[in-house]
């Protein structure tokens, strides 16, 4: 056997991509044994789950404590949140112009299925709510309750010693979840094998052009936007992308960019981040740097727009954008974040229907995959460059992704 072929064979990114192939050819040539993969896929979301609270908590606090320097926290803190409203504002400009140039809703009407959308629009006419989205979002309960006790550590005589103990929790943790990872492939598989499996190959070509649109979005996003982002810092886009493969397949086969973020924060320490900003700004990045989100909502915004021949001013196009700048940092969570959070957005206008939600459900899945990857994908940037701009990325570790 070749060194290549041994490598392939024994790298989990060729078992995770078997199993997406897999998946796909179940769902598409034995629907009903595939809707049965369901609980596999969820299984394994499910699994990873129970690692995000501990992983989040200890970071941060190990970020925090280790640091010792709360003005240094606090400046990471303040430039993060700046970076994530900036990132997430250019990109629902993005969604609306790209969404305005290509006309994603001239499409022939009569060919769309209209599926029961009750679930998602009864909930479009409350209003949003700081405190609901407070209570009902565990990363932001979990990323505050961490904050206060790592600065309650900075403070403690004894902080180097307990640093020290919570440092070999984090790294048993982090050792339990390589062992859980082996697992991806079965996720993917579960995941892929429901999706086509319950929605069919076919449900997804009257609203092609919309996918299509998307997915260029969030491409021309990710190579122009982050790329750039990350020339300007001396680092490679491509490079970075090829170093995380493992962690975008887990995500394409899973639709949720949860999955992946145990395994990112761990590469990004690995790679040379220093853990108080990888502690601090990926779990933040989850609830308010959510990029691919932001496209998907502002460009199915204005696609529902064209589909019912609504014509929208300049202003109007503005308080759209102006809404989702606020609701879209809710959509983290949320359960059927992304319908919930248009349906709200879409209710505040009073101007595009409702109803037109329903279009979307059929193929919502298959666009859940881009949104999650350019997700998981911004995340990790944004950590590279607050890392490259505060002077806590080692240089001779990070060389792997310069430019």
């Amino acid at each position: 056997m070749s060194t290549f072929l041994k490598r392939i064979l024994t790298h989990l990114t060729f078992y995770v991509l078997v199993a997406i192939i897999a998946g796909i050819l179940l769902g598409h040539f034995a629907p009903a044994e595939a809707v049965k993969m369901e609980w596999i896929g969820k299984s394994f979301i499910d699994l990873i789950k129970l690692f995000i609270a501990p992983i989040i908590f200890l970071t941060i606090v190990l970020g925090i404590g280790s640091m010792g320097n709360l003005k240094k926290v606090g400046k990471i803190g303040l430039k993060s949140l700046i970076y994530f409203e900036v990132v997430t504002t250019v990109s629902l400009a993005i969604g609306v112009i790209v969404a305005l140039v290509l006309q994603p809703g001239s499409i022939d009407k009569s060919a769309l299925m209209m599926q029961d959308a009750t679930k998602y629009t009864s909930r479009a006419g409350e209003a949003f709510s700081w405190w609901n989205f407070l209570k009902s979002n565990t990363t932001i309960q979990i990323l505050l309750v961490a904050i206060i006790v790592g600065v309650g550590l900075s403070y403690a005589k004894n902080r180097i010693q307990i640093v020290s103990k919570l440092e070999v929790i984090s790294k048993f943790v982090f050792k339990a979840l390589k062992y859980v990872m082996y697992l991806a492939p079965a996720g993917a598989f579960g995941g892929m094998a429901y999706t086509v499996g319950k929605f069919g190959l076919a449900t997804i070509v009257p609203l092609g052009k919309l996918m299509g649109c998307m997915y260029i979005t969030m491409a021309v996003f990710i190579f122009f936007i982050l790329g750039g982002i990350m020339r300007y810092s001396g680092l490679s886009i491509g490079k970075f992308l090829r170093y995380i493969k493992e962690e975008i397949l887990v995500v394409l086969g899973t639709s949720s960019s949860e999955t992946a973020m145990p395994g990112l924060m761990f590469k990004l320490e690995r790679l040379g981040c220093d853990k108080s900003v990888v502690g601090l700004v990926v779990p933040t990045g989850y609830s308010f740097n959510l990029d691919g989100t932001s496209i998907y909502l502002s460009m199915a915004a204005i696609f529902l727009a064209q589909l019912y021949d609504v014509p929208l001013s300049f202003g109007e196009l503005a308080l759209l954008v102006g809404i989702l700048m606020l609701t879209s940092k809710g959509a983290a969570g949320v359960t059927g974040s992304g319908f919930i959070v248009l349906a709200s957005t879409l209710a505040s206008m009073h101007t595009i229907p409702l109803e037109g939600l329903a279009f979307l459900l059929g193929v919502d899945k298959f666009m859940s995959e881009a949104r999650a990857i350019t997700n998981i994908i911004g995340n990790g940037v944004a950590t590279l460059v607050i890392a490259k701009s505060e002077n806590e990325l080692d240089a001779e570790l990070v060389s792997v992704i310069a430019k």
